[in-house]
């Protein structure tokens, strides 16, 4: 190997030191997913509940996709004129059909949330096992930059966690028809502290938008995508290198990838959805005792959801670090960009609204890959046991 290609590449051991490098994903030719055991959408965008619901899917109507791409590309723009190297997943057809010797699914989803299948830590990326048919081949839109940074750093460490088979076993029996019958959260939420999830424990299964790192401490998000053999499995690989891992739940009634129950937007402060409190006291108790700020989010702005989406009206909270000093919020989210602004934040306002059908926020459309910083241990008292 030439001396000019030893370089780091890859470098992240949280949420919120200086970015530098960063994966943005892309909306083009996405799909409303296809009706599989780990996903329904059809019931919520048809405003019914019937088998012509349930069987609803298919391309994206393009007014939708260009108001998303044009959305991303703005983004993209933002970065690159900080100064930061912002790379792309490589597009594929999403509508196919795809499968594997225990199943086949009539299409895939796109590639705008990088964020739920890479999770850097250090210099390592671990790419997780996803917990949807449709989304188990998401992986190779990124391939192609997975194999540069693994030829440029050689210090980097490229893992993938089991790729699970996601069998009918896999998966709570008639879970959509149940959840999709109510609208009563309150229903919903009790089901989620009985630990009743759409997912079994089968087998390991984890995305990668349910961690929250920082430095020697990473917090797995336990809900409708990640199972407690993931947790385990994160725990057992992670322990090798030194990183502690806390499984956390939150009283929420649809709980799905963490970027919107807690966030670190600096060290020494937690920033906590003040209606998805945590179910397990030991969290909210480890940051307290390592003298941390938890600071409740103002209200969101909307009361209401994206029309689109299925995503919660909390979706503004999923902002996105630049440095321990700035971040991007989605620009309509007033209170909470005032709140930010009020903490000594810079705040970029991001218009992403639209964006939210294809997968999320401004978090879940990005994968850190450098950020300035080494490996800090936040949380030297730690609880025995959590």
């Amino acid at each position: 190997m030439s001396t000019q290609l030893r370089k780091t590449v890859v470098n992240c051991w949280n949420e919120w030191d200086l970015l530098k490098h960063v994966i943005v994903g892309r909306v083009d030719g996405a799909m409303i997913v296809a009706p599989e055991p780990a996903l329904v959408m059809g019931p919520y965008l048809k405003a019914k509940v019937d088998e012509e619901a349930f069987n609803f899917w298919g391309p994206w109507p393009e007014e939708v996709i260009a108001r998303g791409v044009e959305l991303m590309e703005n983004f993209v723009s933002i970065l690159e004129k900080r100064g930061i190297r912002v790379d792309r997943p490589t597009l594929m057809n999403f509508n196919q059909r795809v499968q594997t010797p225990d199943w086949v699914h009539d299409s895939m989803i796109n590639c705008m949330p990088p964020r739920d299948i890479f999770m850097p830590v250090g210099n390592e990326i671990i790419e997780a096992t996803m917990h949807q048919r449709s989304r188990w081949f998401e992986y190779l839109c990124c391939r192609p930059l997975m194999e540069q940074y693994f030829k440029e750093d050689p210090n980097f460490l490229w893992t993938a966690a089991p790729k699970p088979r996601l069998t009918d076993e896999s998966f709570a029996k008639d879970f959509w028809k149940e959840f999709w019958g109510t609208t009563d959260d309150e229903v919903r939420r009790e089901r989620v502290r009985r630990g009743e999830f759409k997912i079994t424990e089968k087998e390991p299964l984890f995305d990668a938008a349910d961690a929250l790192r920082a430095g020697k401490d990473i917090f797995v998000h336990h809900g409708h995508s990640t199972n407690s053999l993931g947790i385990e499995w994160l725990r057992r690989h992670l322990a090798q290198r030194g990183i502690r891992v806390h499984e956390v739940r939150f009283d929420e009634p649809v709980p799905w990838h963490l970027d919107t129950s807690a966030m670190i937007p600096r060290a020494g402060m937690l920033l906590q959805n003040a209606d998805w409190m945590p179910l397990n006291p030991e969290f909210h108790e480890l940051f307290r005792i390592n003298s941390w700020e938890i600071v409740m989010c103002a209200p969101p702005e909307r009361e209401d959801k994206h029309p689109l989406s299925t995503a919660s009206k909390y979706l503004g909270y999923n902002y996105f670090s630049l440095g321990p000093k700035t971040v991007c919020v989605e620009a309509s989210e007033r209170p909470f960009i005032e709140q930010l602004d009020k903490m000594g934040f810079e705040v970029v306002p991001v218009d992403f609204f639209d964006v939210a059908p294809f997968g999320g926020a401004l978090h879940c459309a990005t994968v850190d890959i450098f950020r300035e910083g080494k490996c800090e241990d936040y949380f030297p008292k730690q609880i025995p046991g959590y």
